[in-house]
């Protein structure tokens, strides 16, 4: 069975997009076999493997309002397959305002989705009606969370949309994965912040960390992976081993 796993947190700049493109890569790395869905309207995820969102004839956008099957918007990249945004998803909502059943649109397009192993679905920095699609389709929730002094800043109201989901929604949602991102193990404030997200989530807590690394921001302007800019970077070994800490999950 598919994992369908929602990368999400409200906060924006906590490293969603990043984390969904190189967990994607890392797991094709293992062998699996990866889905990713850029789910924000700002279409980062899209430009961040070297497509021009702007161009694109077909997304998301039109799997919500036309019912274009999702298997027809697909797009091949770096031996990843992307479900693409656009601009236009953030006129969606309204849009869809007085639509029945609009919160089950994501999990219905994926319903008939066969070939994928995991299913990552990149958020946007909202709670809104895109990221409600999300939670209703996924069974688990990813929360990247930078290990700095506001990280957990915000995390109740995100934590009481997930609960109210899973109560009204969909009883299987569960926050399985806390990452923990821009890591320098030299700083007390890191380490600091490390133990309060142990304390709260407990094993939830992936016990690889994403270290603090320039490549990662730099790999995203060029349209690639971390293991394509720089395979050999601090970024790209602990993506890899947050990969296979989750294949090891189960």
């Amino acid at each position: 069975m598919k994992k369908v796993i929602a990368l999400c947190n409200q906060k924006g700049g906590v490293g969603k997009t990043t984390c969904s493109l190189n967990i994607g890569a890392g797991l094709e790395k293992t062998g699996k076999k990866v889905l990713l869905i850029d789910l924000d309207p700002q279409a980062h995820l899209t430009y961040c493997l070297g497509i021009p969102a702007h161009e694109v004839k077909q997304s998301l956008y039109e799997v919500f309002t036309r019912g274009v099957q999702l298997a027809d918007v697909l797009l091949e990249r770096n031996g990843l397959t992307l479900l693409p945004s656009s601009l236009d998803l953030s006129s969606v909502e309204m849009e869809l305002a007085g639509t029945p059943g609009r919160e089950f649109l994501l999990r219905e397009a994926l319903e008939p989705v066969e070939g994928f192993d995991y299913i990552l679905i990149d958020c946007p920095p909202s709670l809104g009606l895109l990221t409600l699609n999300a939670l209703t389709a996924a069974r688990e929730i990813y929360i990247p969370l930078q290990t700095e002094f506001l990280a957990l800043k915000g995390m109740s109201k995100l934590l009481e949309t997930i609960e109210t989901v899973r109560k009204r929604l969909n009883r299987d949602l569960a926050v399985t994965g806390i990452i923990a991102t821009r890591f320098d193990a030299r700083k007390k404030l890191n380490k600091g912040i490390v133990e309060n997200i142990t304390e709260r989530f407990g094993k939830a807590l992936f016990r690889t960390f994403i270290r603090e690394n320039i490549s990662l921001a730099e790999a995203a302007g060029y349209g690639q992976t971390i293991f394509e800019y720089a395979p050999k970077s601090y970024g790209a070994q602990d993506y890899l081993a947050l990969a296979r800490e989750m294949v090891r999950r189960k």
